[in-house]
């Protein structure tokens, strides 16, 4: 499957998508899952990048990538990554190689390995601040941008939260335990999801090892976090923002985020008057894209940039 050489890349298939494996500069191993590549009804239309937030992975788009895939009428190829340290890729050794730069350049290493030009991204989180670095770095590969709950102003008081939480994360007895415990902590802020969508949810954070359910990222990722001075403001990334003024963007905000301010998505519209912004109710940080309408949203966005590409 994967080789040593930077930027092969090697193929499993499996259920609805490919599974890829590739090589990082560094020659670490990577994933990213790919869908309808295989599609001729795919081949005329831009691809979709996916990159996930801090600890998370390629499930957290797999609902999403199958609606997207699949589309009757709009097929599109999708690609969602998995970051060094988290889902199936291998964890790095030396983890102050878990920054954003770094991951932004995987990136890179990733679509050319797949042979992926330039492409719409959906970024969330994290994923959405490696769009900001690459607009600084390769503004090229993004012909589109969708901003999920992210933006050039993270909010310290949404961070702490999070850095919280992940610091004190239990561990599941089981699957229906998993699905509790994150309704427990996070139903305040996601009113919007029934029973089901907690127990979907788990299966994309958690993963079984040795008969335990553990969170699929590598431990080591929280020391970055930790050096975070909480107590200061955090750097904002306007310039970069501005960086991705020439292409089509659309910024989604949960109506209960604490990282995304609404101060800060309506300064983002005043900087960049074409930028399309959205709420999505009953949502908080940050919204789950194949819910509550939310793959219908970004299908008339993808239609529209498909409009401009062609006039």
């Amino acid at each position: 499957m994967a080789n040593g050489n930077s930027g092969a890349a090697g193929t499993l298939e499996t259920g609805g998508y490919d599974s890829v494996f590739f090589s990082a500069s560094d020659g670490l191993r990577l994933h990213a899952a790919d869908y309808g590549r295989d599609n001729l009804a795919t081949r005329d239309r831009l691809p979709v990048v996916c990159l996930p937030g801090l600890t998370r992975n390629t499930r957290d788009f797999d609902d999403l990538a199958r609606l997207l895939s699949t589309d009757p009428k709009t097929p599109r190829r999708v690609v969602s990554f998995d970051y060094r340290g988290r889902g199936r890729s291998a964890w790095d050794k030396d983890p102050s190689r878990y920054t954003i730069v770094i991951e932004a350049e995987d990136v890179l290493s990733g679509m050319a390995a797949l042979g992926l030009e330039h492409a719409i991204f959906v970024g969330t989180s994290r994923g959405g601040l490696i769009m900001h670095v690459l607009a600084a770095m390769r503004p090229g590969v993004m012909a589109a941008g969708v901003l999920n709950d992210i933006g050039p102003v993270i909010e310290g008081a949404g961070l702490a939260q999070i850095k919280a939480y992940l610091s004190r994360m239990p561990h599941p007895k089981n699957w229906a335990d998993a699905a509790q415990i994150l309704a427990e902590a996070h139903s305040k802020s996601f009113p919007a999801l029934s029973e089901a969508d907690w127990a979907d949810f788990a299966r994309a954070i958690y993963v079984e090892k040795d008969g335990q359910l553990v969170s699929d990222f590598d431990p080591a990722l929280l020391h970055g976090l930790a050096g975070v001075d909480l107590s200061t403001p955090l750097p904002t990334l306007w310039p970069q923002f501005e960086g991705m003024r020439g292409m089509p963007l659309l910024a989604l905000r949960g109506e209960h985020s604490t990282l995304l301010s609404s101060d800060t998505l309506i300064e983002m519209k005043n900087r960049v008057p074409s930028l399309q912004t959205v709420t999505i109710p009953g949502h908080g940080h940050a919204p789950i894209l194949h819910l509550s309408g939310i793959p219908e949203i970004l299908t008339k966005f993808f239609a529209s940039v498909d409009k401009q590409r062609r006039h």
